[in-house]
Parts: structure tokens; C-alpha cells; sequence
């Protein structure tokens, strides 16, 4: 088949109180990004509300923050664990998204010299899972004061938030509505449509 390439969108409000509720509250990033020009987050976005998942080897994040969020959609709004990392890699990049019988996969960062990068991630989120390492950790500030990622990513004053320095996750699988980035860099990438079958990164 031939390559094809899609873009979800954002839109926030917030929640008063924030249970952790994906496992490990880390970040991570997919290939189906929204470029913001100048790093800086437009508001009144508004997604699809169909999730994608991305699953890496690893990945290495410098300065990460997370918080709650609802994410608008032209049904309503969805809970979502919004992270915010300044600069990140990733080893064995793979992202899927399936619609009906057709499943768009992109896989890029193979070649361990050569991985993903990615700079000002936001991400609004559903599910996480994999082993987590986190540095200078914080948890439980307001949401307002979040100041270790890029300015934008942090919630409503008042809110639940956590961050970190650094986060590193072995065995990353991750389901999410929205990736936004002002740069990302996909060495080796493959983009492809499957049809049939189960072509998937990974299996719930």
C-alpha cells in the first residue's frame, strides 16, 4: 500500500483533583505530531478522540511534567494525563492506529546511534506501561507551579501535579489522543498501511 500520514489536534480544560491512574506517570512521544511553530502550545484544539498506541525500546526525557487534563473532542471532552518533556530519545519506535480493517504503522529509531528525537513534547494520554526511572522527582505540587518542561506544559493552578528532571522508561507501551512537538526527528522511518490482520505495535 502507500504511505499515508495523519495530524490529531488539542483542546484543554482541567480537572481539580488528578489520580495517577496510567501506572507509571512518564512521557512519551509518537510520530503523528502537531508542529508548533516556535515551540509555543495553540489553544482550542480539538481531536479526534481516536487513540493511537506507541510503543519504544526505550526512552531517555530531560525535564518532564504531568498533570490532568481534559482533552475536547466534537462529542464532548475525555480525561487525559497531560506530559510535558523538554527534549527526548527513543530506541525502537513504533506507532499504530487502526480504523476499521486498515491500520497505519510508522516505525522509525532502529539503528541505536541514530534514535528519535523530539523537543517541547506534549502529550495527552490514557494508558502507560514499562519501567520507570525518574530523577529529582516531585510530586503532588499545584499544576500551576510546573516549571521543568517547556513554560506551556503545566495544568491549571490548583491542580495535581508531578515532575522530574529526567525520566528513563525501558519497555515503553503507551495509548494517548494527542502528540504535539516543535520538532521531531524520525531517523530511519517507515510509514506504512496494513490491510487485514493485526499490524498493530502491540496487543491489549
Amino acid at each position: 500500500m502507500e504511505d499515508a500520514q495523519s495530524a490529531p489536534a488539542y483542546g484543554r480544560t482541567n480537572w481539580r483533583r488528578f489520580a495517577v491512574a496510567v501506572g507509571v506517570p512518564a512521557i512519551v512521544a509518537g510520530g503523528l505530531v502537531v508542529a508548533l511553530a516556535e515551540g509555543a502550545l495553540a489553544a482550542n484544539f480539538t481531536i479526534s478522540g481516536k487513540q493511537f498506541k506507541l510503543s519504544a525500546s526505550k526512552l531517555v526525557g530531560n525535564g518532564f511534567t504531568q498533570y490532568s487534563s481534559e482533552l475536547d473532542t466534537a462529542e464532548g471532552t475525555v480525561p487525559a494525563a497531560m506530559s510535558g518533556i523538554e527534549s527526548a530519545t527513543l530506541n525502537d519506535l513504533c506507532q499504530s492506529v487502526a480504523v476499521g480493517p486498515v491500520t497505519l504503522r510508522i516505525e522509525a529509531g532502529g539503528d541505536p546511534e541514530h534514535p528519535v528525537e523530539a523537543t517541547n513534547l506534549l502529550i495527552g494520554m490514557s494508558e502507560l506501561g514499562g519501567d520507570a526511572t525518574f530523577e529529582n522527582m516531585q510530586i503532588g505540587l499545584d499544576a500551576g507551579t510546573l516549571d521543568a518542561a517547556q513554560d506551556e506544559a503545566h495544568g491549571a493552578s490548583g491542580g495535581f501535579g508531578q515532575q522530574a528532571t529526567k525520566v528513563t522508561i525501558i519497555g515503553l507501551r503507551q495509548q494517548a489522543y494527542y502528540t504535539s512537538a516543535s520538532t521531531f526527528t524520525l531517523n530511519g522511518m517507515s510509514l506504512k498501511l496494513h490491510v487485514g490482520g493485526s499490524h498493530e505495535c502491540y496487543a491489549d
